[in-house]
């Protein structure tokens, strides 16, 4: 016997969503198709920058990975990670260039976070090679986006914010590492 669907609609039109593939989008309709003889209501997900419509029946969003725009805690937690020391794993770069697509493509605002960290060059650093840049700039526009939407700020403010808390993250280490230096040479002059 099969399941009876749920009509319970947990997003409202006009409602901004993160479809973990795609990124930020709003559903802009809820409709009904019949598709194989079955009425199905399907979330319409509009992704402007993109110029994709995505439709989503209502019974599989949870299961697609499909959810609301992060709360404040997950915000202030994704925003924390981008001024962490960043991890980069001394495996194939090809293993880590899966690893990090799939944290983009996972939906989660923290993770997609870890990928930007960890991918971030600033301007004194050495430069990435070309799918390092792809994977970047994927992860940081995903961000940004989700970023943007949560604070209202448009994509543009998102990249603004992301990239300022990356360069205090940077300015922290830097710090750090003067002081580490600082110490070690008063040390040295007073071991003379």
């Amino acid at each position: 016997m099969a399941a009876k669907a749920t009509n319970k609609l947990s997003f409202k039109q006009e409602e901004m969503v993160v479809y973990p593939t795609h990124g930020v989008g709003q559903i802009t309709a809820i409709e009904i198709e019949e598709i194989a003889g079955l009425e199905l209501q399907l979330y319409v997900i509009k992704f402007e920058k993109e110029k994709m419509t995505l439709r989503v029946p209502v019974g599989k969003a949870s299961s697609v990975g499909m959810r609301g725009l992060s709360g404040e805690a997950t915000l202030a937690k994704s925003l924390k990670t981008l001024k962490g020391r960043p991890r980069v794993k001394r495996t194939m770069w090809s293993r880590r260039a899966q690893e990090y697509e799939s944290k983009i493509n996972s939906g989660d605002i923290i993770l997609v976070s870890e990928v930007v960290r960890d991918l971030y060059r600033s301007e004194n650093q050495p430069e990435q090679s070309y799918s390092e840049r792809q994977l970047y700039e994927a992860a940081l526009e995903r961000l940004a986006r989700e970023v943007g939407a949560i604070e209202n700020l448009g994509d543009a403010g998102g990249v603004t914010k992301v990239l300022e808390y990356l360069n205090i993250g940077v300015r922290s280490r830097q710090k750090t590492e003067e002081a580490k230096l600082a110490e070690q040479d008063s040390s040295d002059t007073a071991a003379a």
